[in-house]
């Protein structure tokens, strides 16, 4: 909860968010003229009709605990200008081809009515008044005046409790599609790439690893500590950025976009597995590389510790083998640290590479979070930020059984 708050707040008060870029357009289309003559054209209304399509129309506490589903929150909502000098608009109820009539009360408040039988029934409405759309005139187009007359602003509202301890995400604020859906879709990418990925790091890494210990200041070790290393010098986006260019473009070995190639439902059994692998070179490469250098030489130095422990030196003068002493004394020992970092590996994996992902441009959960930061799409920003915070709570979960399975005196009793 706390990150979700901290980031949900990061992004309503940083400036250059959604609303300031509707603004700019709104302001932006009125050619070479400033910002101060581009405000005559522009009315109170279309600020606050902005502010509702992008739900920030309300305070930031407020629509925090909205998306977490302790307070209700409008799940539709249309607004229109009462004429000023008028008491009542009559508003079309979305969803229908029926109207509302809102009447404007002295008190401030306003009365809601049918028109011709319409169906009212959860339908309420609020009323914006002059000073506040002169307050949010002010906030979001600072150094532009307010030159036309300001009237009463009548918005029809359904409301309901749907935020996160509902189960839902909210919508997308630039597809209007399900946050939920847009993940399960995209989650089997990155799944996909995050199991061969883990396979293929920790079924070459632990066993280079217990090599390069046994070999420790041989050539085999020095050759494969420079290659693991440059490796690890050079980011997995970076490396991709060279590989669809060299080994895609140039030469024409792998495709250079795409989990999967245009034609591939109309492949062979044999032809789709063949174009999922050529599709899946290169981006799985780039996620190995940076990976490799760190689970090897943990491995290795975690071996070559308990290598040099008394237990095991005790094991080898009672005459035990070399080979049984790593493999059934130090071995398990050395598989503690690796199992440490086991969780956080598979929760990163899982989650994708946005820069990976977006290099091949790959649909997957890592691309996603690179569109919606990009778009600064907080609703969807918001929902990968929080399967992300879950993975990793799973992972660190997931990380605590591997160490009780590998380390004996760890228990959970």
């Amino acid at each position: 909860m706390g990150i979700t708050m901290l980031v949900f707040f990061t992004m309503r008060l940083a400036p250059g968010g959604p609303m300031e870029q509707d603004m700019a357009r709104l302001l932006g289309g009125e050619g070479k003229r400033t910002r101060a003559e581009a405000g005559f054209s522009l009315k109170p209304a279309q600020v606050l009709e902005a502010e509702e399509k992008r739900e920030q129309d309300k305070a930031p506490l407020i629509a925090y605990f909205e998306w977490l589903g302790l307070l209700p929150r409008d799940l539709e909502k249309i607004g229109s200008e009462i004429p000023i000098g008028a008491k009542e608009v009559v508003i079309g109820v979305p969803g229908t081809v029926y109207e509302a009539k809102v009447t404007l009360r002295d008190d401030g408040g306003a009365d809601l009515a049918p028109v011709e039988g319409a169906d009212l029934t959860g339908w309420k409405v609020r009323i914006r008044t002059p000073q506040e759309q002169a307050e949010r005139w002010a906030k979001w187009l600072k150094g532009v005046p307010l030159r036309n007359a300001v009237g009463y602003r009548a918005v029809l509202y359904r409301d309901g409790y749907d935020g996160l301890l509902q189960g839902s995400l909210g919508r997308s604020s630039k597809y209007q599609d399900p946050v939920w859906e847009m993940i399960v879709d995209r989650m089997p990418v990155s799944i996909y790439f995050g199991i061969i990925s883990l396979i293929a790091t920790y079924g070459i890494c632990v066993p280079l690893g217990i090599v390069k210990a046994i070999k420790h200041r041989t050539f085999l070790d020095n050759a494969t500590s420079a290659a693991v290393f440059a490796g690890y010098a050079v980011p997995g986006y970076a490396l991709g950025s060279l590989m669809v260019v060299f080994l895609g473009a140039k030469l024409g070995w792998f495709p250079i976009r795409g989990f999967t190639g245009d034609n591939f439902e109309s492949l062979s059994l044999a032809g789709k597995i063949k174009d999922l692998c050529q599709h899946t070179a290169m981006p799985v490469v780039c996620y190995l590389i940076g990976s490799f250098a760190f689970t090897t030489m943990l491995m290795k130095n975690s071996l070559m510790d308990n290598l040099a422990a008394d237990y095991v030196r005790t094991a080898t003068a009672k005459g035990v083998s070399f080979p049984t002493a790593v493999f059934r004394h130090a071995f398990r020992n050395s598989l503690i640290p690796i199992a440490t970092t086991f969780g956080n590996n598979v929760s990163l994996l899982v989650a994708g590479s946005m820069l990976i992902e977006r290099v091949f441009d790959i649909n997957g959960f890592g691309l996603l979070q690179f569109s919606a930061i990009l778009e600064r799409d907080i609703p969807l920003m918001m929902g990968v930020l929080f399967i992300s915070a879950v993975l990793l709570l799973v992972g660190n979960i997931l990380s605590d059984l591997c160490v009780a399975l590998v380390d004996p005196r760890v228990t959970f009793k």
